[in-house]
């Protein structure tokens, strides 16, 4: 009896002990991706800072290549200190019938979720996420994103629950050598 008082009152008090409850809502992917279409070099605008992007000084770029068996190859480039520093992977659906909710791996067996959660409707920019808003990037087509596209973007980040505090810009286009820039290097 003692033990189910204690229970009891154990139950009344833990929601005062962990404070209010937030009511948060889930991440959600655009509809559809053509993936035809988001194939091809993108930009990175900005990120949440990741560990494994931590020697990147900028020139950040994600290219996507559809492969024969319906998978995506990932090839990510950065600029560093020495040079160039480069990433591939491999993506697919993480839902049969959903190409916005991907998942990506550089290295098996670790793979992780790669959502589309904001796209313009010509392809111009993407807004890509996870679910539990620890990752997100902010990617365009050019290395500049005019500001009307790049508050699209941004919007779309925070319409999905995205603290843009953590926003890190990227620098895009600086010269890396001799009459090569990063934004035309491959």
């Amino acid at each position: 009896m003692k033990t189910l008082l204690r229970l009891s009152l154990l139950a009344l008090a833990l929601p005062c002990l962990l404070g209010p409850a937030r009511a948060e809502t889930s991440v959600a992917s655009v509809a559809a991706v053509d993936l035809q279409r988001y194939a091809g070099r993108w930009f990175e605008i900005g990120s949440f800072p990741m560990y494994f992007q931590r020697q990147c000084l900028g020139d950040t770029t994600a290219e996507y290549a559809l492969k024969p068996d319906g998978e995506v190859s990932v090839t990510n480039r950065c600029r560093t200190e020495s040079g160039f520093d480069e990433a591939q992977g491999t993506a697919w659906p993480a839902e049969a019938g959903n190409n916005a909710r991907l998942k990506v791996s550089f290295f098996w067996p670790f793979r992780s979720d790669y959502w589309v959660i904001g796209l313009d409707p010509d392809y111009r920019w993407a807004v890509v996420g996870n679910p539990n808003r620890k990752y997100l990037w902010i990617l365009s087509r050019t290395p500049d994103l005019p500001q009307p596209l790049l508050d699209a973007a941004l919007k779309a980040a925070t319409a999905q629950g995205y603290d843009l505090g953590q926003l890190r810009y990227t620098a895009q286009g600086r010269k890396v050598g001799a009459g090569n820039t990063a934004t035309d290097a491959k």
